[in-house]
């Protein structure tokens, strides 16, 4: 899926009655709006500034321009005081999520210069330029009887790092978002009998993620295989070699049917313009079927780490976490709960199946399973460790009142042995305990799945939530 570029509407206010009482006081916040602009400005964003409003009237026009300029996000400079009614048309036209901004020019006046200026006009026009946050409490008041959700951020316009990361995680939920809305999820199959908890309702997800889904059968896949040539089967093997450890004991026929599936897999990728898959086939007496998805393992293992992410058992709330976590650039890779290890206070987690491998911690071994365990045939595998260091866990939850919220919690992945089944499988120690994570994670009711990523990044996930409108937990 090709990446599209975020458009941020920026805008900045003040009160027009003050530009022929205050000379140079325009002049001097749009220096400061431009500023802001290019602190925004980076690749795969593109900055729609509209400059200052100052006028009811002004500010009607600047709503519709947003519209038409299909902005995903606003940022309010707040550069001095202004009118309420300044501020309202822009953002009830507007219609996306607004970030109030309220950063000040300097840490601090200069009491003694500005003292020493004699001329109170000239000494009223220097604190206009720093008063940034006089008009936040009006505007928060409007936004709020408006019922308009808003989100603040408060600092210094330069030198002040915690102020611009937090308007960068606010710029990288934006683009996530935005990204979801544009997301085709390919679900092949259906889901896995009996796991009643990762039962989805596909409406919802499009409702809430503004997510596609293109409903596929494993038989399109099966066509697709049938028309690979021995020439793409060699490439792919040989690529397979470079970005996997192929362990001595793997068959060259079951090497060259992951090769024949992971070709196809792009194909169908291609055709459905696909930014995800889940998928889960039990097998129905066919064995074109049975071959195809039996050889999955390897080319949905390279998709995720090529920013497909693809999850096993029909898991449509997890691929959706999943996706998240891999627009955020810290991968995504399908987990579950493995085993609790109460000597070391870790929680082992892994999942069987596609592994996001460009987050593993060593290359990904690919083991010969002469089983699948609860699932048809036998083939090739991946085993992986996620990478040690911070790691963030995202499970998409649908709650029984028929709404999804996130569900998160940082931890650190840590050395020691794992379980070498040929499954991706991690340890896992979070701040607040093994025994304690465990139970505040369980009593939000998540499916048993969830998304694992590199880094910690939870913060960012709350602004995710909230651009969407909708609950976001953390518990660790």
């Amino acid at each position: 899926m090709k990446a599209s570029t975020l458009r941020i509407g920026l805008f900045g206010i003040g009160l027009d009655a003050y530009w022929p009482q205050f000379a140079g006081l325009k002049e001097r916040l749009e220096g400061h709006l431009a500023t802001v602009a290019r602190k925004l400005a980076r690749p795969g964003v593109a900055v729609v500034n509209l400059g200052l409003v100052d006028n009811p009237e002004r500010a009607s026009d600047a709503g519709r321009e947003f519209r038409q300029e299909d902005v995903d996000l606003i940022f309010l400079h707040v550069t001095t005081y202004a009118l309420s009614s300044t501020v309202l048309p822009v953002v009830r036209r507007a219609k996306v999520p607004v970030i109030v901004l309220n950063v000040a020019p300097t840490r601090a006046i200069d009491y003694a210069a500005f003292n020493r200026l004699g001329d109170r006009t000239a000494m009223t026009g220097q604190w206009l330029a720093h008063c940034s946050a006089c008009p936040v409490p009006e505007i928060a008041n409007v936004f709020k009887r408006a019922g308009i959700p808003f989100h603040q951020v408060t600092g210094v316009l330069d030198d002040d790092p915690e102020c611009w990361r937090e308007v960068d995680g606010w710029v990288d939920a934006a683009r996530v978002v935005a990204a979801m809305g544009r997301n085709r999820l390919g679900l092949m199959g259906h889901p896995y009998g009996g796991m009643l908890d990762i039962q989805s309702d596909a409406t919802l997800q499009g409702v809430t993620f503004g997510t596609h889904i293109e409903h596929l059968e494993v038989d399109e896949l099966s066509g697709l295989r049938r028309g690979i040539s021995d020439a793409a089967l060699a490439e792919r093997a040989e690529e397979f070699r470079e970005a996997f450890d192929v362990q001595p004991d793997c068959a060259w026929q079951d090497l060259a049917e992951a090769a024949r599936t992971s070709v196809a897999l792009d194909q169908l990728v291609a055709r459905h313009r696909l930014g995800s898959i889940a998928y889960y086939y039990k097998g129905s007496g066919v064995p074109e079927n049975d071959a195809t998805v039996a050889s999955i393992i390897l080319g949905c293992s390279l998709l995720s780490a090529r920013g497909v992410p693809v999850a096993g058992e029909y898991e449509v709330k997890n691929v959706q976490a999943m996706k998240i976590m891999d627009l955020l650039g810290v991968g995504g890779s399908f987990t579950e709960f493995y085993a609790m290890d109460f000597n070391d206070d870790v929680v082992l987690m892994g999942h069987d199946g596609p592994g996001h491998i460009a987050i593993a911690q060593a290359r990904t071994k690919v083991r010969p399973l002469a089983v699948y365990h609860g699932k048809v045939g036998r083939g090739l595998s991946v085993e992986m460790a996620v990478r040690h260091g911070a790691v963030t866990l995202l499970s998409v939850v649908e709650g029984g009142d028929g709404a999804l919220a996130l569900l998160c919690a940082e931890a650190e992945s840590v050395a020691g042995p794992i379980l070498e089944i040929g499954n991706t499988n991690s340890r896992y120690r979070f701040g607040c305990g093994a025994r304690e994570f465990v139970q505040r994670w369980c009593s939000h009711g998540p499916a048993h799945h969830c998304a694992v990523g590199v880094g910690h990044v939870a913060g960012t996930i709350e602004k995710i939530g909230r651009l969407l409108g909708i609950e976001t937990i953390r518990v660790c």
